[in-house]
Parts: structure tokens; sequence; C-alpha cells
């Protein structure tokens, strides 16, 4: 029952880090979105390909700035599964 526990928890963990690691690059690509599209109905401007590069263009800069933390969130939780692997196998 002790290891059912554990499962639970590293499963929720799990989608903390996924949710954690994955915020900041959907935020940004809404927020990119949805200014170019407040743009393109105040122009009448409707070209599908407007949003792709800026879009693009904000998700790197997301990337480049909170990359670093968010393989650091990835590689915190990674040593934390392989540690209770271990402490299972004994």
């Amino acid at each position: 029952m002790d290891e059912f526990a554990l499962l639970l928890s590293l499963t929720d963990r799990m989608l903390w880090v996924t949710a954690l690691v994955a915020a900041p690059v959907l935020l940004a690509s809404i927020a990119v979105g949805l200014v170019i599209g407040l743009i393109q109905a105040a122009t009448s401007v409707n070209e599908q390909t407007l949003t792709f590069v800026p879009k693009l263009a904000a998700i790197a800069l997301v990337l480049v700035v909170f990359g670093g933390s968010m393989m650091v969130l990835i590689g915190d939780f990674m040593q934390e599964i392989f540690a209770e692997i271990a402490r299972i196998g004994q």
C-alpha cells in the first residue's frame, strides 16, 4: 500500500511539473495570438500566416528566458524519480 501512495504522489508531482514547464510557453503563445487577433480584427487583415512568425518568436524568447529553469525543474524531478526507483528496487 505504501508503494501505491508513492506512485500517486509521484503522479501528482509529475502533473504539476508538466504544468509548470508548459505554462510559460502556452501563456506567451496565447497572449501573442490574442494581440495579433485584435490587430487583425481592427485592420480587417485576415491573413492566416500572420500569427505564425510572432508566435514562433515569442515562444523562442520564452524558451531562452525560462529554458534553464524549466530544465532544472525537470532534472530535479528525474533525480527524484530515479532515487525512488532505486529505493523500491532494494
